[in-house]
């Protein structure tokens, strides 16, 4: 099995692409090992490696974050290897009770905040996906678009570039009434 290494714009993180689906259309974050509760076999397997912090599933690809001062020379191997061997498994990437608990649209969500929502699914989620990270969206209120940056974007060093200059300025075209862009965290 053939699993190509990208480097992402946050020197924390890898971005793992084993050239099959990973996810199919969900993103599931788990920032931390106290972040996951069981709902992946594969994450259960990297965060048994020593030196893995955080991890991302998302459609195709697996974001990796390290612990501070562990070098990748030391753990990119361990976790292509700890991927091979999940995959080789045959065992499920996410147990079927994540996937049911992962968060559905509000169906009764109003114009403004579908057409941000719509915007940062369509323009957004794939230009930062191609980095190894996600945005999720929390909210509008008051000309105010409240988001989180995942996977290798959260704590990247130009998260907050992309956050203005890029995500905050595509809104306010489209959208006049979006005046800022905020993390929450």
């Amino acid at each position: 099995m053939h699993i190509e290494v990208e480097l992402t714009p946050n020197p924390d993180v890898l971005k793992f692409l084993p050239g099959r689906s990973v996810t199919g259309e969900h993103i599931y974050d788990f920032p931390t090992e106290a972040d996951h509760q069981g709902e992946s076999p594969l994450v259960n397997r990297l965060f048994t490696v020593e030196g893995v912090q955080g991890v991302m599933l998302g459609a195709d690809f697996i974001s990796v974050t390290r612990k501070p001062a562990v070098q990748w020379a030391t753990l990119r191997p361990m976790v292509l290897g700890a991927v091979i061997e999940h995959f080789q498994s045959g065992d499920v990437i996410i147990r079927e009770s994540a996937r049911q608990g992962k968060n559905t649209v509000d169906d009764a969500e109003d114009e403004m905040t579908a057409k941000i929502r719509e915007l940062l699914e369509l323009r957004v989620s794939p230009a930062v996906a191609m980095d190894g990270g996600d945005i999720q969206f929390h909210g509008f209120d008051s000309g105010v678009v409240y988001v989180t940056l995942r996977g290798a974007c959260a704590g990247c060093p130009s998260a907050t570039v992309t956050l203005k200059m890029g995500i905050e300025n595509m809104l306010r075209h489209y959208i006049p009434e979006v005046t800022e862009v905020r993390t929450v965290a």
